[in-house]
Parts: C-alpha cells; structure tokens; sequence
C-alpha cells in the first residue's frame, strides 16, 4: 500500500530505529512511546489487521508470536514481564491500518485497557 506508513518503513522510505528484523516482520522502537519499552512488530505483508487474518495469512500471526520472547529478553523485558497488544478498527483504537503488535514493558503496567 504507498500510502501506509508502515509500508514506507519497511521499504525504507521513512527511518526507525529498527530492533529486530527477518524476511517476513520488522520490530521497531514507537516514536510516541506508552511504556520505557514500547516497541512495534509489523509483518513485512501488508495486512489491513487481525481481524483481516485468513487461512493463508494467520501463518504470520504465529511467526510474529514465535519472535515476541527473543525480542523481548534483547530488550530487557523478559522476565520482569510485558504486554503484547494488537488494536483492530476505529473503536480499537487502531491508528495505522498494518497489522501490528506493541510489546510494551519497562515498568509496572496498569491493569485497566478500557
């Protein structure tokens, strides 16, 4: 999608400070950050959000899932613990339409989301 801006970060058009990065997801530091640690994973795959996960698509659910721990014991995050968040549509709060997760620690987080 050329307007995305996930997809120009991806292909380079707009700078992040990347944290982790393979053929199919990009992790990268939030500009606006919620926590100390809050960092993005996105698939390389424009996906509109979870809620457009299909068959053919939901095997990048599960490799993004598969590179949460590592990213998050890089970041410190591991094992004093961390959130893992997904927002779909207006009401979700979803802000960029990529698929994206943000993993979120370095501090005792709230319990209340709503």
């Amino acid at each position: 999608m050329k307007d995305c801006i996930f997809c120009k970060i991806i292909n380079g058009e707009i700078p992040c400070s990347m944290v982790y990065q393979d053929e199919r997801v990009l992790a990268f530091r939030d500009i606006n950050p919620l926590a100390p640690v809050h960092v993005l994973i996105v698939p390389k795959q424009h996906i509109e959000s979870a809620q457009a996960l299909n068959e053919s698509t939901s095997q990048i659910a599960a490799h993004i899932f598969s590179k949460i721990p590592g990213i998050a014991k890089e970041l410190g995050i591991a094992e004093s613990g961390y959130r893992v968040i997904t927002n779909i549509g207006k009401d979700g709060g979803q802000a960029v339409p990529h698929l994206h997760f943000h993993i979120l620690g370095g501090r005792k987080l709230e319990t209340a989301l709503g």
